[in-house]
């Protein structure tokens, strides 16, 4: 994630990336490319708080996968870990409303797997979110251009943009990348407490 200025925003923009989140209640844009990645906003108007996500896999609705998964790469722990920080910035869970955007076919690859992947994150998230009662008010899933947004954390307002097909193989070479250094990182093996 990093922080910068764009010059069509009063406010000041945070970009996260694949296996990234950011919650505030502060007056900024979060921003964010998607290809075949999901990013799920999460917000209040009246309370002014929201986040948004950014997760590439689905991951199991299991428990051991959040004890396993130590990212937001995985969607089950990109979720959770955005509702902790909204709730922590006092935001009720009963209170939360959703945006759900991206799961484009952008992915060139021959395996079957990158064929499934964008409709798994974008059927992950829409099951999640139904699961845990958070109604959605609007989503852009599917497809097969990747897309920009700026999502305002404070009200749930999205700018949405297509990216020109000339920059489709730059979010597929990013994304292919991404996905190899999940596939060849290590999982992690049981949790041993110490005393």
């Amino acid at each position: 994630m990093f922080r910068h200025r764009l010059s069509q925003f009063e406010q000041e923009v945070f970009t996260i990336h694949p296996g990234e989140f950011y919650a505030t209640r502060e007056d900024v844009v979060v921003s964010t490319v998607l290809g075949s990645c999901v990013a799920v906003g999460l917000f209040d108007p009246w309370a002014g708080i929201g986040g948004l996500n950014h997760f590439m896999l689905p991951g199991a609705m299991a428990k051991d996968d959040l004890i396993a998964n130590p990212n937001a790469r995985y969607g089950m722990y990109a979720m959770e870990l955005l509702i902790n920080e909204l709730m922590k910035l006092g935001l009720p869970k009963a209170n939360m409303k959703a945006k759900v955007f991206g799961g484009g076919s952008v992915l060139r690859l021959t395996n079957d797997d990158a064929a499934r992947l964008p409709r798994s994150n974008v059927d992950f998230a829409f099951e999640y979110l139904a699961k845990e009662s958070i109604p959605i008010l609007a989503s852009d899933v599917g497809g097969s251009r990747p897309r920009r947004i700026f999502f305002f954390p404070r009200t749930g307002r999205v700018l949405l943009k297509r990216i020109a097909e000339t920059q489709v193989v730059r979010v597929e070479k990013e994304e292919e990348n991404y996905l190899e250094t999940i596939r060849s990182s290590p999982r992690e093996g049981p949790i041993t407490l110490f005393r």
